[in-house]
């Protein structure tokens, strides 16, 4: 990664599984790392955070050189589809692999968008994706799809 910091990270919280979900999001995308590792403190906490201390608070790390922090606290804040991250694809074969790799949740699929098994939305596109609807009927077409397939766009 870059020595330059970046000036924007995106804070994910997790449910108590951040330290599983940064190991499975590492091992999906290629230039990945984990940076560094924070663990609660044994001292200072709330009552109702006891049973967190000397468990792991934060991991921060980047995906294909883009910096994340992961939070592992508790079940008060889900994900939505109102934030997603984009995965920007060169070919088809790209597309699958993210696809299998991220879409965990069938139901959530629409226009390139998939769900994976935290919850996390992402949209899995192919570069050059708004050139091509910019063809005749290459929108309508996306909108029937769960998994962009370029060539029926």
């Amino acid at each position: 990664m870059s020595t330059t910091a970046q000036k924007i990270t995106p804070n994910l919280w997790f449910d108590g599984n951040a330290e599983e979900a940064v190991n499975y999001y590492a091992s999906v995308f290629p230039d990945s790392e984990i940076i560094a590792t924070a663990h609660y403190p044994s001292e200072g906490l709330a009552d109702f955070q006891r049973d967190m201390a000397g468990k792991i608070l934060t991991i921060d790390f980047s995906l294909g050189g883009q910096r994340f922090t992961a939070i592992n606290a508790g079940p008060e804040f889900k994900f939505t589809e109102a934030v997603s991250f984009v995965v920007t694809c060169e070919d088809q074969a790209e597309i699958d692999y993210y696809w299998s790799k991220l879409s965990a949740l069938p139901e959530a699929e629409q226009c390139g968008w998939c769900k994976d098994q935290y919850g996390l939305s992402w949209q899995v596109v192919p570069s050059g994706m708004e050139e091509m609807l910019q063809r005749p009927d290459a929108f309508a077409h996306m909108m029937q799809m769960k998994k962009i397939i370029i060539a029926d766009l």
